[in-house]
């Protein structure tokens, strides 16, 4: 009894250990970003704020905290993770300069890592922040996805 038990769930492990692997031997072509579990991200966010105007920027998800980073002007940050298995990663920041201080989610997969969103995915997440709100580079090199402040 316990032999078919482990044999079942040695199974289901190699079954799995296969998909992450395609998954990963995928990552290196732009039609299968977001297709599936584990999409590689790369977020980079860029002070676009008046000359002379310091950034500083917050970001976290349920189980990360990335600290406080001050940019300059045209300067950036960057950081690295892979999509949860359910797709449900979010980054939320806190972005203050001058006086003002707002919100926005630098990262949701049903944003950036879903097929079916408006602005598509990213696999290198490129954003530039204006006192208007931030906006996202598009990959064909268009006009960038641009949004409002959440808060």
């Amino acid at each position: 009894m316990a032999s078919s038990t482990n044999h079942q769930f040695i199974s289901m492990l190699i079954t799995v250990l296969v998909i992450f692997k395609t998954s990963l031997a995928f990552e290196n072509f732009s039609s299968v970003d977001g297709n599936f579990p584990f999409s590689p991200k790369h977020v980079i966010i860029i002070n676009t704020l008046h000359p002379h105007g310091k950034l500083y920027v917050h970001c976290r998800n349920k189980g990360e905290d990335l600290g406080l980073h001050k940019i300059e002007y045209r300067e950036q940050i960057d950081f690295r993770f892979r999509v949860n298995l359910r797709r449900t990663t979010t980054y939320t920041c806190k972005f203050s300069w001058s006086g003002n201080e707002k919100t926005f989610d630098i990262f949701r997969a049903d944003r950036d890592d879903s097929s079916k969103s408006t602005s598509g995915i990213c696999r290198e997440c490129i954003w530039y922040i204006f006192e208007t709100g931030p906006c996202r580079a598009r990959r064909d090199g268009g006009d960038p996805f641009c949004f409002s402040w959440t808060s």
